[in-house]
Formats: C-alpha cells, structure tokens, sequence
C-alpha cells in the first residue's frame, strides 16, 4: 500500500511514447548489430552487449534516458525514491527486455522465411510489453515491475514527437 503513494506523484507517459522511444532504440541498436554481424549468432551478441551498452551504461550516465527516451522527453525512475535507478537495477530490467529484444529481432530476420517462428520469437516481447497496456494505473511493463522501476515524463530531452507534429501542422496548413 504504502509502494501504491509512491506512484501518483510522478507525471504519466502515454503508451505510444514508450512505444515509440522503444522502437527507436531498438532500431539503432538492431542496424548495428545486423551491420556488424555475419552470422545469426554474431548479430544476437552483438545487439546484446550494444543494448546494455545503449540501455544502461547510457541512462546510469545519462540521468536516465537512452537515446530513445531522450528523444521523446522521458526517463527511468526508481519508483520508491524517484531517482535514476542504480547500475544493478538497470542491469536488470534492461537484461530481461534486451533479451526479448534480440529475440524479437531474431524472429525477424529469420522469419521473412518462416512465419511461425517469427511469431514464436516475437511473442515474448509482446508478452513483457504487454503488461504496461493491461495496467491502466501503473503502466509497468513486465521488466519494470522486476526492477520497480517506472518511466516518467521529463522537461529535459529532444522533443522529437512535437517538432514531428508542428512539422505536419505546418505542412498540412501550406497545403490548403
């Protein structure tokens, strides 16, 4: 109960925003690791040790933030205490969603050819993300409830998805 207060002080992240950061993490280091890597072995260790390198070396460095979160104004909090979780924690987390990550990119180089096991690898991906859909409150994945961390809202990033969203606004008004 007392973990329950904890949670309401820090502002929410929409879905999609997690999902975004997420995906634009997981291309940077999917595209090195596919560029860097011969075989279907070399590719999975590869992404590997660039996730952990990206996901917490990075945000142990970065107060927080990958590349990804930075990008969209976000960072990784400590749910208790509200600070960038320790080296351990990322660890942690970060090792449970990097390992379903290379799983999901296996799935997907190999599954051009093979449908089934592209389901199959990219279903515990979906499966750990998944969780953070189904909790309306918390929207803790299923790495985050492991690490109790949380992903929060933050002033200090790129702001990518609203210069995207004035770049639209823009074009659509020119067009009229």
């Amino acid at each position: 109960m007392n973990d329950q207060l904890g949670y309401s002080r820090f502002p929410k992240v929409p879905i999609q925003r997690r999902v975004a950061a997420f995906i634009i993490d997981f291309l940077a280091v999917s595209i090195l690791s596919v560029l860097l890597g011969g075989t279907l072995f070399a590719n999975a260790v590869i992404f590997l040790l660039a996730w952990l390198v990206l996901r917490v070396v990075l945000v142990s460095k970065n107060q927080g933030q990958s590349l990804g979160r930075y990008a969209l104004d976000m960072k990784v909090v400590n749910a208790k205490f509200g600070k960038t979780p320790g080296f351990v924690d990322l660890a942690l987390r970060e090792g449970i969603a990097g390992f379903v990550s290379m799983l999901a990119l296996v799935g997907l180089i190999i599954g051009l050819s093979n449908a089934i096991s592209l389901l199959l690898l990219i279903s515990p991906l979906v499966a750990d993300c998944g969780l953070a859909f189904t909790d309306a409150d918390l929207q803790q994945a299923f790495h985050d409830r492991i690490s109790q961390t949380q992903v929060v809202a933050t002033r200090r990033g790129f702001s990518l998805d609203l210069k995207i969203k004035k770049i639209l606004a823009d074009t659509t008004r020119n067009m009229k």
